[in-house]
């Protein structure tokens, strides 16, 4: 009876002396096919070429093998793994909450928020919180979540469409760009601004400066939190 005793099982190709198998299919280090050889002529070969010998394809009959500078191959491919996690996108739901009688100012800056969001590929939960006599009249928050839906359509649209829960009206739109696209032009632009920059050293490199009026600098800090929990 066969039985397994634990220990963890390697992932990594089996190269040189522990390949244990007659012969094998070589492939050369540009890729050339030179045919089904012996294992001691894949081996001698190896060494001449001053590379490993590398299983590529255990499952094959004869097994597969490759010439091949392994300590390179690991290291590029760490590299192209490390730069695929680092581009992955993830998704993040954001949290706006409204109150149903907003008024104009706060509205505007409330989608202002939604808006930077969509653009960055996020999806937005918006929340309308109702209070004491509200609660009777939710049309005001039904009318409120389209009239924002209806703001930032050429940005989002409805993934989820209003729906009460307790004592608050709930709306989640999602975004018409996806966030790959979104991180890709985010990375641009600051390139951009860097090249800018070392172009121009004189200039400020804050982009909300460039709005600002002569003489008057733009407030760093007058953007809000990404997250609303004050009451409109």
């Amino acid at each position: 009876m066969w039985c397994y005793r634990g220990g963890q099982i390697s992932a990594e190709p089996r190269i040189n002396d522990r390949i244990r198998v007659p012969e094998v299919r070589l492939v050369g280090p540009s890729g050339e096919q030179v045919g089904i050889v012996p294992l001691a002529k894949a081996l001698e070969l190896a060494q001449e070429y001053d590379l490993d010998l590398v299983e590529v394809a255990a499952n094959a009959r004869p097994p597969v093998c490759k010439l091949m500078d392994y300590g390179k191959f690991k290291y590029e491919s760490a590299m192209k793994a490390r730069e695929a996690r680092k581009n992955q996108a993830h998704t993040v739901i954001k949290e706006m909450k409204l109150r149903p009688k907003i008024d104009p100012h706060d509205y505007d800056t409330k989608k202002g928020h939604v808006v930077r969001f969509l653009k960055q590929g996020d999806k937005v939960k918006i929340t309308i919180m109702f209070r004491g006599r509200e609660q009777s009249r939710p049309e005001l928050g039904y009318r409120l979540l389209q009239r924002l839906a209806e703001d930032v359509q050429d940005l989002g649209f409805v993934e989820s469409n209003p729906k009460q829960d307790g004592r608050n009206m709930i709306m989640v739109l999602g975004p018409h760009k996806k966030k790959t696209e979104a991180m890709a032009e985010a990375r641009q632009a600051q390139e951009a601004r860097k090249a800018s920059a070392k172009a121009n050293p004189g200039r400020s490199q804050n982009p909300a400066d460039a709005d600002a009026p002569e003489g008057v600098e733009a407030d760093a800090d007058a953007e809000t939190p990404a997250e609303e929990h004050a009451d409109a």
